[in-house]
């Protein structure tokens, strides 16, 4: 903000009026300012310090199971990974694999032509079993 002061050319002192103009350009400085150290500092960041690692008799992390698949057929059948079941047998299944494997995440796929209360049924029991993450799966339209 500034303030206008002058004379108007008649010989007497104006009044002092505020200019009502907002000045951006130390806004547009700092931001600028700002690009550039960001610019600067974020390759910084994601590289880290190289660290010459010893050795250890440790045991390596066991690779990732099998992905945990429920799947209902286009025939009523119900499917862990390749294995079928019935429905009484789902929950207990789903239990014991869980306790066996640890908490994972479940697909859940079911074929279009089945209503739709069927796969609402599986994704009930899935979570009944004990499983806190179920996905469902679908295959992409043809061109995408």
């Amino acid at each position: 903000m500034g303030i206008s002061v002058g004379n108007n050319g008649s010989g007497e002192e104006s009044e002092y009026r505020p200019i009502s103009e907002i000045n951006i350009t130390p806004m547009v400085d700092v931001m600028l300012v700002l690009l550039i150290i960001f610019m600067i500092t974020a390759p910084l960041l994601v590289a880290g310090v190289p660290v010459e690692l010893p050795s250890t008799s440790a045991a390596k992390v066991s690779q990732p199971k099998k992905p945990m698949i429920v799947s209902l057929g286009p025939d009523g059948g119900i499917y862990i990974r390749e294995d079928q079941v019935t429905v009484d047998t789902l929950v207990p299944r789903l239990e014991a694999l869980r306790q066996a494997e640890g908490d994972t995440v479940v697909y859940v796929r079911g074929d279009k032509n089945r209503p739709y209360g069927e796969v609402m049924e599986i994704l009930g029991r899935v979570g009944k079993s004990g499983y806190s993450r179920v996905s469902l799966l679908s295959k992409p339209k043809a061109g995408e």
